[in-house]
């Protein structure tokens, strides 16, 4: 049975739509949503058969990691772990995050850390790195709101498929895995999130995407 397709406005998004679409993350489901980039899919992170059920309809291995978004600094710092939150036990982002936080976020940059043990390592791969976003879209702030918590963001395509700017291009690839999919038109967007990993005060781009290595060079250098 093929998804429900649900239409919501991208800029102020249907108050009862959101409740809807946060329900069946509450159950447990995948769905397939907009950002401000490319479609995701969304689910509960903490939810160990969802992120099962991301892995299925993907086609992916469970060895990549799964991106998480989330909708304030505060998600971010409760998600990641740093040294100095080892060594201190308190809640303190480093520099080079905290600087392209202030920079880019809400936005198409993606930040990788060391995650935090209120994660579980399947959402991680096993590796204990975490990869957080704070889109630029009212859809995923407002549902993520809703939801009351953070929820994947992986890419709305087969592995080894192109990434998906539409909802019927999301439909058409995985229309009979999902249950619901959100939509709110074209992206606009072709490019993915760039993707900065953070190792202490280290760093190197992981991918470009959206946002160019020299604009991420003029932050951090």
């Amino acid at each position: 049975m093929p998804a429900e397709l649900l239409r919501v406005n991208a800029q102020t998004p249907e108050a009862d739509a959101m409740r809807y679409a946060a329900h069946f993350l509450a159950r447990g489901c995948v769905i397939g949503i907009p950002t401000d980039t490319l479609y995701g899919l969304a689910a509960d992170p903490f939810n160990l058969a969802a992120v099962d059920e991301i892995y299925r309809v993907k086609g992916r291995p469970e060895t990549s990691a799964l991106p998480i978004l989330i909708n304030s600094l505060d998600q971010a710092m409760l998600l990641s772990r740093s040294s100095i939150q080892e060594v201190t036990g308190l809640e303190e982002m480093p520099q080079n995050f905290l600087r392209l936080a202030e920079k880019f976020w809400p936005g198409a940059l993606t930040i990788v850390v060391d995650a935090s043990h209120r994660l579980p390592l399947k959402v991680t791969a096993n590796t204990r790195r975490i990869a957080l976003r704070w889109p630029k879209s009212a859809v995923v702030t407002r549902l993520i709101a809703e939801f009351e918590g953070p929820i994947t963001g992986t890419s709305a395509n087969i592995s080894g498929f192109p990434a998906c700017s539409s909802a019927q291009q999301v439909m058409k690839q995985l229309g009979e895995r999902l249950p619901l999919v959100l939509d709110a038109g074209e992206t606009g967007v072709a490019l993915p999130s760039t993707i900065v990993e953070l190792h202490g005060d280290h760093w190197r781009v992981g991918r470009e995407g959206a946002i160019p290595v020299a604009d991420i060079e003029k932050v951090l250098e």
